[in-house]
């Protein structure tokens, strides 16, 4: 169950650099530290040196180290938001969140998983839902109809942006890529008759699945769909 991150009062005092500490500044220099080079530098301690100020500071904006992770989450999902044009079709529209969303989530690769497996209950994951309910319900989706599909390609999003997410070395892609090669184009037909068949197109079993899979979603509602 999601719990609220920040504390209603917090007393607002320099830092020992100077610097008047809230939720905001606190939030940028614990993602600063997440996706620093060489990986994912983030521990309170860090953070209280990042900012200038003593760690247990940290508390009196957040319950703990995962309360502030959680408010990050929602805090990303603003990058979508805040730049959301809504199109004139409820569908395309759809198709621009859903593609905001898992852009937003490869821009931050190592807060994917934790984005795709946790509900926030933060105003911008509300925002979203409230965003993508109301345009299946403009589409003429009655209220469970509605909600239903919403989850299905929120999940189908999030899913995909934590696969895609994956940090690979140069090195480690290469290698992957030289291995199916190699599997591809020894298959035995009388083992594999009907991969041989397709041998040419196997390497497509690699390419991101985000942009099928979302047409296939968007395809199935507009048939269902009364406008």
């Amino acid at each position: 169950m999601a719990t609220r991150s920040t504390s209603i009062r917090v007393r607002r005092r320099p830092t020992r650099a100077g610097v008047v500490l809230d939720a905001d500044l606190i939030i940028a220099a614990a993602l600063r530290l997440i996706e620093a080079p060489g990986g994912n530098a983030l521990t309170v301690r860090r953070l209280g040196v990042e900012l200038g100020a003593d760690p247990s500071a940290i508390y009196r904006y957040f319950r703990n180290l995962d309360a502030m992770l959680i408010a990050i989450t929602d805090r990303l999902l603003a990058e979508t938001l805040d730049g959301f044009v809504p199109a004139a079709h409820w569908a395309d529209s759809l198709r621009a969140l859903a593609e905001g969303v898992y852009r937003s989530m490869l821009r931050h690769p190592r807060l994917a998983l934790l984005r795709a497996v946790r509900f926030t209950a933060g105003p911008n994951e509300l925002r979203a839902a409230d965003l993508g309910i109301g345009l299946l319900m403009s589409a003429g989706f009655s209220g469970p109809d509605a909600v239903r599909h919403y989850r299905d390609l929120i999940e189908a999003v999030y899913a995909l942006a934590a696969i895609d997410a994956s940090e690979m070395t140069a090195e480690q892609e290469r290698a992957e890529e030289q291995a199916l090669s190699r599997a591809y184009a020894t298959l035995p037909a009388e083992d594999y008759p009907h991969l041989a068949a397709v041998r040419a197109d196997l390497p497509a079993m690699s390419e991101p699945a985000f942009p099928g899979v979302l047409e296939k979603l968007l395809d199935g509602f507009l048939m269902v769909s009364k406008r």
